[in-house]
């Protein structure tokens, strides 16, 4: 069950922050600041949990726990074709070095044949103790997978992909906290059109974060527009008519207004093809 939601507009963030907190602890700051808005963290210490806990992380989760935040851990699944011992040994360590509450299961297939594979998937996550189980196709599946799922990510990819693409028509059949969207490379400005688009597309979860290139996921979610400043008194709300700017490198510029994501691999267009991680 997702947390309540607060925002007037219904929409939550779900947020890959993959950069490490060593090389940039105001990002992660900034979403333990940015709580109540946030659906989850995905945590991804080296496409997956690593091979042994880093302390850094584990500080990180404890503060992101501490102030009500889903921690999810990130799991790839090889489209289908990674064996499930490597994707249960995953979930494991992230239970134990981190606590997360549950999975990102990154790179999942599409196709109704591979629809077994995943339901086991999750039925193994949740009896390691999994609470949440997202699914990312990044792309729109078989509608079979939105019955696996708690929550399935439909979209990730660029912003100018985002602004045409389409949405098929099954997915009204489901409420819009079970669908996410992930855009990366939004320009100043336009992550309140991003939050708006994806609950006008049927999706109650996202991310809009300015980051580009083969990890955009470096950089932290809009917050209002701009930056989320840190500091002393902690961080504060930033006015919604700033514009802040990006260099285009992937690093973070500043925390924003909404959060989003990705593209595909082979099944959306303009995604990474590998894991993107903090290391």
């Amino acid at each position: 069950m997702s947390p309540p939601d607060h925002r007037p507009d219904g929409q939550r963030l779900l947020v890959p922050l993959y950069v490490h907190p060593d090389a940039d602890p105001e990002a992660w700051a900034a979403l333990e600041a940015a709580a109540p808005r946030l659906h989850g963290v995905v945590l991804n210490v080296a496409d997956g949990p690593g091979s042994r806990p880093d302390p850094a992380f584990g500080a990180v989760a404890e503060r992101l726990r501490g102030a009500g935040v889903r921690l999810l851990g990130y799991v790839d699944t090889g489209y289908g074709h990674r064996p499930p011992r490597a994707v249960v040994g995953d979930i494991r360590r992230h239970r134990r070095w981190y606590g997360v509450d549950g999975v990102f299961l990154d790179q999942t297939a599409a196709q109704a044949a591979h629809l077994p594979h995943y339901r086991r998937l999750v039925m193994l996550a949740r009896a390691l103790g999994a609470r949440t189980a997202v699914l990312n196709p990044g792309t729109h599946p078989d509608p079979g997978y939105a019955r696996v799922a708690d929550l399935l990510v439909t979209f990730e990819g660029t912003w100018d992909t985002y602004r045409s693409a389409t949405v098929p028509p099954w997915t009204a059949d489901h409420p819009p906290a079970r669908f996410c969207h992930l855009v990366y490379g939004v320009p100043t400005g336009h992550a309140a059109h991003v939050a708006r688009t994806a609950g006008d597309r049927g999706a109650g979860v996202h991310c809009a974060v300015p980051g580009e290139g083969a990890n955009p996921w470096r950089s932290a979610p809009w917050v209002h527009g701009e930056p989320l400043p840190t500091g002393p008194a902690g961080p504060r709300p930033a006015p919604a008519d700033s514009r802040p700017g990006t260099d285009g490198s992937g690093a973070r510029p500043g925390a924003g207004d909404v959060l989003s994501g990705a593209d595909g691999s082979g099944l959306a267009p303009g995604r990474p093809p590998h894991p993107r991680s903090a290391r």
